[in-house]
């Protein structure tokens, strides 16, 4: 059987194969010309490095080139195997869903990184660029998923998961706002409030458990600092955004159901709890000292956590027994 890190690859190749079938396409409909945008990124990053595409002429431009579409292929592939990931894990979203968010995600991975490194400015694109950019990406997204339904990991035969119920998706969503304020919380919290022992369902080593108190009250005294960035700046959400998003599918991973929901609700809480906190520290500001206003937010955030965690935490799981005859 394959497992998830060959599956990724199968569904990155296919996915990217659609992308360039796509873009070709739309080549000889509209006669455009092949986009520079690869080769001016290794470019950009050439000179963010230091280093140089080495030759000159009509060598140099074949190595940009060359050099442009494997770094393509490598965030085709690269995103293959990380929703490959996500489906083994137990997030298993409905086919049109997961074709979008894979879609999503190779574009995101493509045009951050352009707009990073100055090649071009996404917000300037017009609406033929976007969709010239959008249609390729859907197709691999398309592409992904068909693959990843069509081939399922021993792990994912193994556990099939139902939908998730309606007080899970609160919990993930509470556990979201929670990471909204402590990005840490998102990862950690599931873990600490676990079982104790390896041989437990769903159970933790006291070592793990450990480390996980350090993360989260690293990020405590962290987060009084006046260099951390502000939640709301890419560097600040993204990890909250993540995190909120990896609690809901460790919920549901611990009630054996499927994470698709919960991590989603995981990750819009996040959203809410990062803007939530910003607003009460420029509330508090003024009103109180900073460092109670942040003591305040630390205690309501590891009440949220806990209150999102605690529930169903010693839950058995369900195991399908074979009928006999």
């Amino acid at each position: 059987m394959t497992g998830f890190f060959v599956r990724g690859l199968a569904a990155g190749a296919a996915g990217t194969t659609a992308l360039d079938v796509v873009n070709h396409l739309d080549m000889a409909v509209r006669g455009r010309p092949a986009s520079t945008v690869p080769e001016r990124v290794v470019d950009a990053f050439a000179r963010e490095t230091g280093r140089r595409v080495p030759g000159s002429g009509a060598a140099r431009d074949a190595r940009r080139t060359a050099l442009g579409a494997l770094a393509g292929i490598a965030n085709g592939l690269g995103v293959g195997v990380l929703a490959s990931a996500v489906r083994s894990y137990g997030v298993r979203f409905p086919a049109p869903v997961g074709a979008v968010l894979a879609g999503a995600a190779s574009t995101a991975a493509t045009d951050v990184m352009v707009a990073q490194l100055g090649v071009s400015d996404p917000r300037t694109w017009s609406a033929a660029d976007w969709a010239a950019d959008a249609a390729p990406h859907l197709a691999y997204g398309a592409a992904v998923q068909a693959v990843l339904e069509a081939v399922p990991t021993p792990r994912e035969r193994a556990t099939p998961r139902g939908p998730a119920r309606a007080g899970l998706v609160l919990r993930s969503a509470l556990l979201g706002v929670a990471a909204g304020s402590r990005s840490s919380l998102g990862f950690v919290a599931p873990v600490l409030t676990a079982p104790t022992g390896r041989g437990r369902p769903g159970g933790k080593s006291l070592p793990v458990k450990t480390l996980a108190a350090v993360a989260v009250v690293g990020e405590l005294v962290a987060d009084k600092q006046p260099t951390t960035p502000p939640r709301t700046s890419a560097g600040g959400l993204t990890p909250r955004v993540f995190g909120g998003a990896e609690g809901g599918a460790r919920l549901a991973a611990r009630e054996q159901v499927n994470g698709a929901l919960p991590a989603t609700a995981g990750a819009a809480g996040a959203l809410a709890g990062a803007w939530a906190g910003l607003g009460w520290r420029r509330w508090s500001a003024g009103r109180m000292p900073a460092l109670q206003a942040a003591l305040i937010e630390d205690g309501v955030a590891l009440g949220l956590a806990g209150l999102a965690c605690l529930p169903g935490r010693g839950r058995p799981h369900l195991v399908a027994v074979p009928r006999t005859s």
